[in-house]
């Protein structure tokens, strides 16, 4: 009777230690960024998924345009040829590589927009229209995608490299390794030149 009375003391006492011992912590949130990852490819291959219907919508109203549609199909090819999968998000050249094909894909369809603007007909077009929403609905989504992931990637990461779950990553989850995350072009960092010039 005595050793069960024991027994169960040392249980009382041992499990708040057990639960705030941060064992799950890593798996966890390495799960929550993979997750946060796929919701990311989600939507640029629903961007993807976009812009065949949408080339062909500005193809009747600006055939004459053809270098940017081309440049357009061409981007949006080698965009969904390059693939991060979960497992990958450790390897920096190629979460850099689909950074890269993602941006060149973005720059082909900020242009294709610019060249719309040339075409009254092909701006009032019901369709033209509708496809603008959605695509401009998924950059929306896909911000908002990024910054999810960004954030669980902080938290992985942090985790990471913070006590006590630091001793679990060197005792227990020795492969675990910090997350590659979405940074800013240098071009995009350059503070624009303005010049008022002087009459």
């Amino acid at each position: 009777m005595s050793r069960n009375l024991i027994s169960a003391l040392f249980l009382a006492l041992l499990m708040p230690l057990l639960t705030a011992c941060g064992f799950n912590t890593i798996p966890t949130a390495e799960e929550r960024a993979k997750a946060a990852w796929s919701e990311v490819l989600n939507q640029y291959q629903r961007r993807a998924d976009l812009i065949p219907n949408l080339v062909e919508t500005v193809k009747g109203y600006a055939a004459h345009e053809r270098e940017v549609l081309e440049s357009v199909v061409e981007a949006r090819a080698k965009a969904t040829q390059v693939q991060v999968s979960p497992e990958m998000l450790q390897d920096p050249a190629a979460f850099q590589a689909f950074q890269e094909s993602q941006s060149q894909l973005t720059s082909a369809l900020s242009r294709l927009l610019a060249v719309v603007e040339n075409y009254p007909d092909l701006k009032a077009n019901q369709n033209f229209l509708a496809l603008q929403a959605q695509l401009e609905g998924t950059e929306n989504r896909i911000a908002v995608a990024r910054r999810d992931y960004i954030e669980a990637v902080r938290v992985y990461n942090t985790t990471l490299r913070t006590f006590p779950s630091i001793i679990w990553a060197k005792l227990w989850f020795t492969d675990a390794v910090p997350f590659q995350n979405f940074t800013v072009s240098e071009d995009k960092m350059e503070v624009p030149q303005v010049n008022f010039g002087t009459k």
